[in-house]
């Protein structure tokens, strides 16, 4: 606000003015800019002192222009995630450093004598908040695995036999960078073949526990425990009720000193091993096992509808697998694919990574990530799926995507606008014989 006033005598810049020198009543007060060099506000103080005129100091942050700030939009283009080399050790996820500073400040309440302080559910209780968020996943993993069965009858997927690659269209592609063992005689070339459910849902699969607490897994206990989707095993110990796969509900938290566990808040009989699997079970839709064939082909009418409703499904569980690893302990090897749901892992000796005979065949256990427990296996991403194949001059113009993106959104679903960066679809397709002339 401006107030001009007739000219009246010098005061310090420093100085404020008080009201009680004007004539009349004001409730605002006056004050000079002190004088700041290469300051536009200092020339601006400068010419209304020349002039007769004093600023009233406003503290409120000036609004925007529009009335509405500027958001931040989706990045243009994102890099492929790396492909971790097979003769290296995966990176920590957390840094070592404060992996050491945790491992060093639980030494020291030890030789103190003191217990550790653990909240749920690193303590063997529940987390009631969570116990919902458990059952939607569970729900959306069912839903997922229905889809992606349903969609392979009218999306063709193809699959190489010799390494991990998947290609989503009417022809597979001929990009030349098959990781094969006999990749280098192919020259590089993929040796394709149809395509299955566990070429777009990667089967990662758990050991399950009834006390995840309780005693190790041995290599010579290995077969009285069964191997079920690690997704579902976090489910479960996070609170879903499975009757085929019971689990241990502790009302008393567990007493740890160091590593050691003092207090396991009593012992509880185990229930034996599962005997048999029922053909009307609940259990067989958990599992991608002859999905397939459990699933037949949807109407066409139908295609649209089914990809948009496994888009969803497929978000939900990522959202949802991410929230519940960020309180239940998921362990994974650093050297291979194992992944074990619980406060540590098994000492089953099945590793055979990298430089597996120095460790015995055991596994490098240590914090695992969401795409570890629920891998993305990233494919090339395909603009015209009955187009020509895509060729190895072009490959760094091609995006790539999720397996269950590329195939959701060649059935007629719509992708988030998070998995647009990654697919390039802002980018000019050159021609064959144009790509050498392009920077």
């Amino acid at each position: 606000m401006l107030h001009r006033f007739p000219a009246l005598t010098f005061a310090p810049w420093t100085q404020t003015l008080p009201v009680s020198i004007f004539s009349g009543s004001c409730s605002d007060k006056f004050e000079y800019l002190k004088p700041q060099i290469g300051s536009s506000k200092y020339y601006a103080a400068i010419g209304a002192r020349r002039a007769g005129v004093f600023l009233s100091l406003d503290r409120t942050p000036p609004s925007p222009r529009d009335g509405k700030t500027k958001k931040k939009g989706v990045p243009q283009n994102v890099d492929f995630p790396p492909i971790q080399p097979k003769n290296k050790k995966k990176p920590y996820p957390i840094p070592l450093k404060k992996i050491l500073q945790a491992a060093r400040a639980d030494k020291k309440l030890a030789q103190m004598g003191m217990e550790k302080p653990l909240q749920p559910p690193k303590n063997g209780v529940l987390v009631p908040e969570l116990v919902p968020v458990a059952y939607q996943v569970l729900d959306a993993w069912k839903i997922l695995i229905n889809g992606v069965a349903q969609l392979l009858h009218v999306v063709p997927v193809h699959a190489c036999c010799e390494c991990s690659e998947v290609h989503i269209a009417e022809r597979a592609h001929e990009i030349q960078d098959c990781r094969g063992t006999s990749g280098p005689s192919r020259k590089g070339c993929h040796s394709w073949v149809k395509g299955s459910i566990n070429d777009i849902l990667i089967p990662i699969e758990s050991y399950h526990m009834y006390d995840p607490f309780g005693k190790r897994i041995k290599h010579e206990t290995r077969f009285d425990f069964d191997r079920i989707p690690a997704i579902v095993e976090l489910c479960i110990q996070a609170g879903v009720e499975l009757p085929e796969y019971p689990s241990r509900r502790r009302t008393k938290p567990i007493r740890m000193i160091g590593k050691k566990i003092i207090d396991i808040g009593g012992y509880v009989e185990e229930p034996g091993p599962r005997q048999s699997v029922e053909i009307g079970s609940s259990i067989v839709d958990i599992d991608t096992h002859r999905a397939f064939e459990r699933f037949g082909p949807p109407e066409e009418s139908e295609v649209p509808v089914i990809a948009q409703k496994t888009m969803e499904a497929y978000e939900k569980v990522k959202k949802g697998v991410t929230k519940l690893m960020k309180m239940y302990t998921v362990k994974a090897c650093g050297y291979c694919s194992e992944i074990h749901v619980g406060p540590w892992g098994h000492n089953v000796k099945l590793c055979g990574a990298f430089k597996h005979q120095w460790r015995d065949g055991k596994h490098g256990w240590q914090d695992a990530t969401v795409d570890e427990v629920f891998p993305p296996n990233y494919v090339w991403h395909v603009r015209d799926p009955k187009g020509h194949p895509l060729k190895s001059t072009l490959k760094r113009f091609y995006g790539k995507a999720p397996a269950v993106v590329e195939l959701c959104m060649q059935a007629g679903a719509k992708i988030p606008n998070k998995y647009l960066p990654m697919m390039r679809l802002d980018i000019v397709l050159p021609d064959t014989d144009e790509a050498y002339l392009i920077a």
